[in-house]
């Protein structure tokens, strides 16, 4: 794989950048999962959650057209890091490892929800 062209001395900055990018897209992303799952329990489907719902979806469609691999990842190999991950600096192991084994039944659980208010209306 071509390495960046960033020069080897502002790599380290420029993948801490890239890990806080990620950071605060993650942020993001996993709060509007949360909304969405408490707005489809609380029965309140409406214009703020499909704001959510959005977000979270184009991030599944992001990383399901991308093979699964955060795009962010082949930067940080990139960059240098050696396992390409993007999570290890700002969370904790055992998240950064399962976050999709956490999200995912939590989004799929939301829109279930939100479905059945709708259909319910």
């Amino acid at each position: 794989m071509a390495k960046s062209s960033v020069p080897e001395a502002a790599r380290p900055a420029v993948l801490f950048a890239v890990k806080a990018v990620h950071s605060l897209a993650f942020l993001v992303i996993q709060s509007c999962i949360l909304y969405l799952l408490y707005k489809g329990i609380k029965g309140e489907t409406d214009r703020p959650a499909a704001v959510a719902a959005g977000i979270a979806t184009g991030e599944v469609i992001i990383y399901a057209g991308n093979g699964f691999r955060c795009p962010l990842r082949t930067l940080a190999e990139d960059l240098g890091e050696e396992t390409g991950s993007v999570t290890d600096i700002f969370l904790p192991n055992w998240l950064a490892s399962n976050i999709a084994n956490i999200y995912t039944p939590m989004f799929a659980l939301g829109m279930y929800l939100h479905a059945r208010n709708l259909l319910r209306r």
